[in-house]
């Protein structure tokens, strides 16, 4: 099977899969380009309340292929580069769950995400020390924002790899889970966040990723929007609350720097 992105939407919850069980779920050229546009779909889906990024197998995502590496490091690391802030200012929550590696761009990836949950097992390295690559700045600032400068340090000089309980311990995970247990746990926070205020999560993904300009806009988005006063009611009346709130749709990426007209790998709903 050609290394590919795998989606599908159940009960408002899109899953994206990395797909190349050949090279641990690493990422080609073809699928970083992917990325961005797929996310686009996702993003405009009304059905579509929250985001999962998950490894097909045990593996997330063992970074690039190496191989893609060859040609051009520049390019491919303007794609990730791309991929990264496309996932990152995907509208909705998005969640990562991890399994076995997640390193190199695959931990790109998990960062680029709002939340991580992992499986014990799991581990974690950022690496482009090993293969004399500078790592982007965008990157650089998400991964401190989550574990602090000193273990952005550490993880950058050294490229390392962490197990699930440190990454837990440094903030770039959020929950681990026992061996088995890391679908069943997704399935749950995803059914609840589904069920919360998309104004609510909206704002504050925004707000939380500094874009602290938007205070009068989210102000009138909540004067127009109805979901507070339908929260109130449904708190005193002991019900589940019917918010009606939805993100707005958004332009669509732009085509990818690195090749505009390349063709991007397949997906499959």
């Amino acid at each position: 099977m050609e290394p590919h992105l795998q989606h599908s939407v159940t009960d408002s919850v899109a899953t994206v899969v990395i797909r190349h069980p050949a090279k641990r779920n690493a990422m080609t050229a073809a699928m970083w380009r992917a990325l961005p546009p797929l996310l686009d779909g996702l993003a405009a889906d009304p059905a579509v309340r929250a985001l999962v990024l998950t490894g097909e197998g045990g593996t997330f995502c063992a970074g690039a292929d190496i191989s893609t590496l060859r040609g051009s490091p520049e390019e491919a690391q303007r794609l990730a580069e791309y991929a990264e802030e496309a996932l990152a200012a995907f509208p909705k929550p998005t969640l990562a769950a991890v399994r076995g590696h997640c390193v190199g761009g695959g931990a790109q990836l998990a960062a680029a995400c709002d939340l991580r949950f992992a499986e014990q097992g799991a581990l974690f390295g950022v690496t482009p020390a090993k293969l004399g690559v500078v790592y982007a700045a965008s990157a650089t600032r998400r991964l401190v924002s989550l574990v602090g400068p000193a273990t952005t340090k550490y993880l950058l000089f050294s490229g390392e790899l962490i197990d699930a309980e440190q990454a837990l311990r440094t903030g770039l995970v959020d929950e681990v889970l026992p061996e088995g247990e890391l679908g069943k746990r997704v399935a749950e926070f995803t059914r609840i966040l589904v069920s919360r205020s998309q104004l609510t999560q909206a704002a504050a993904k925004e707000f939380a990723n500094g874009r602290t300009d938007r205070d009068a806009y989210w102000a009138g988005q909540a004067r127009g929007s109805g979901d507070t006063a339908e929260g109130v009611a449904a708190f005193l009346e002991r019900r589940r609350p019917e918010f009606t709130w939805s993100v707005p749709p958004s332009p669509a990426s732009p085509a990818s720097p690195a090749s505009p007209t390349s063709p991007t790998s397949p997906t499959s709903g």
